[in-house]
């Protein structure tokens, strides 16, 4: 396994306004071996606009040639939006993104994007998202199935088959609250409905906080995790024991949250990463760790060095 760093989520806003090569020169002297680039929705285009890399053959080789110049590599692209969103001009921009990473993925022939499941409404005249995540009152089982049976399985069942036209074999989803696959139950429900191509971008950090047990998590997904993400998460076990974990505050409200983001190893214990990197070398994942910072309580450069030093600590390397 290598280590890299997600230069299209959390920390990348700090960077932002940096130019491409500058952030690259800190990424390869900290000593990352690969990195995570966005192609734009949620998180930007900051870095990387397929827009105009798929126009232009000269700032094309010259973007893979910074990447590569520095010793590093392009473990994935991401287009992280909601496809499925009631509102057709923003599902109809984020899915325009989508298409344009895999294009772009397709010329820097990297076989794997990371993005998220999407989530409908709860009916054709919805304004917005619906999350459900209770079983009753009776209707949300009625909104779930059609969600599931009316928007996500047909959309993705039709977005494969353009995927996989431009040759990109794995479909890295993130398992996020707020989006329909957000556990592994739901992830293997896509799979399993749509095809292989499906697979995870295992970030544990919207796990933990779920109460879930990330080692078991690997070892059940086994082979269908495509890319993953070096984050960590820690639950508030004052403000949780009032409230729970279910939160909608701002993450900037680090006080009074119920869970909070951290850098690896500043919210689970050595031995949780070790269980993890563990199990990853039994399910025979040997790609990259992808390190993505939104820790609030230690600026960027430190969280980064830190969690790095942490990784490579505990790394099985032979």
């Amino acid at each position: 396994m290598k280590i890299g760093m997600a230069l299209a989520h959390g920390f990348a806003i700090s960077y932002r306004g940096m130019p491409f090569e500058q952030a690259l020169d800190k990424i390869a002297n900290m000593g990352f071996e690969a990195v995570e680039i966005s192609g734009g929705n949620y998180p930007g285009t900051d870095f990387c606009d397929p827009r105009v890399l798929l126009k232009n053959n000269e700032k094309l080789k010259s973007f893979k040639k910074a990447v590569e110049d520095r010793g590093l590599f392009i473990s994935a692209l991401d287009c992280h939006g909601n496809f499925l969103h009631p509102n057709k001009t923003v599902a109809k921009e984020h899915i325009e993104v989508q298409h344009n990473t895999v294009l772009l993925a397709e010329r820097l022939d990297i076989d794997t994007i990371c993005t998220f499941s999407g989530c409908p409404g709860d009916q054709d005249e919805a304004k917005g998202p619906n999350w459900i995540t209770c079983a009753w009152p009776p209707e949300y089982q009625e909104m779930l199935e059609w969600q599931w049976e009316k928007k996500v399985i047909p959309f993705w069942k039709d977005e494969l088959d353009f995927i996989q036209k431009h040759g990109i074999e794995k479909i890295g989803i993130e398992m996020h609250p707020g989006f329909v696959c957000y556990n592994p139950e739901t992830l293997l429900k896509l799979r399993r409905s749509v095809g292989k191509p499906i697979g995870a971008n295992l970030d544990p950090s919207h796990l933990f906080w779920q109460g879930i047990d990330v080692p078991a998590v690997i070892r059940e997904l086994g082979d269908a995790i495509y890319h993953f993400h070096a984050k960590d998460s820690e639950i508030d076990p004052v403000n949780s024991s009032i409230n729970g974990t279910l939160d909608a505050k701002p993450y900037s409200d680090i006080l009074h949250r119920y869970w909070r983001f951290r850098t690896v190893g500043y919210g689970q214990d050595t031995m949780t990463w070790k269980r993890i990197l563990s199990a990853l070398r039994m399910v025979k994942y040997d790609y990259v760790l992808s390190m993505e910072h939104e820790d609030d309580l230690m600026p960027v450069d430190e969280g980064l060095r830190k969690g790095l030093t942490f990784l490579k600590e505990i790394m099985l390397r032979d």
